[in-house]
């Protein structure tokens, strides 16, 4: 599992990040988290609003930090 934090770094994308990983932690799942920051990268994503959030190449979210019980639930899907 991919998933992948777009943001340009500011505090709700270092939070949305942060949340991702205390979700993995707490299912005790393995995925590869990456950040992405290129504004081009993220456009790709049709995503006007960081952060977001992209799970195996699905935008869940964007715009806003979703809480950790949010993250799990996307994760307990795709496990």
């Amino acid at each position: 599992m991919v998933i992948k934090v777009l943001g340009t770094g500011c505090p709700k994308c270092q939070k949305a990040e942060a949340n991702v990983h205390a979700a993995l932690a707490e299912l005790g799942i393995e995925a590869e988290v990456l950040k992405v920051t290129d504004l081009n990268q993220i456009m790709e994503y049709d995503v006007f609003m960081t952060p977001a959030l992209v799970i195996d190449e699905k935008v869940v979210a964007s715009g806003k930090v979703p809480g950790i019980e949010e993250i799990k639930g996307w994760l307990h899907s795709k496990s």
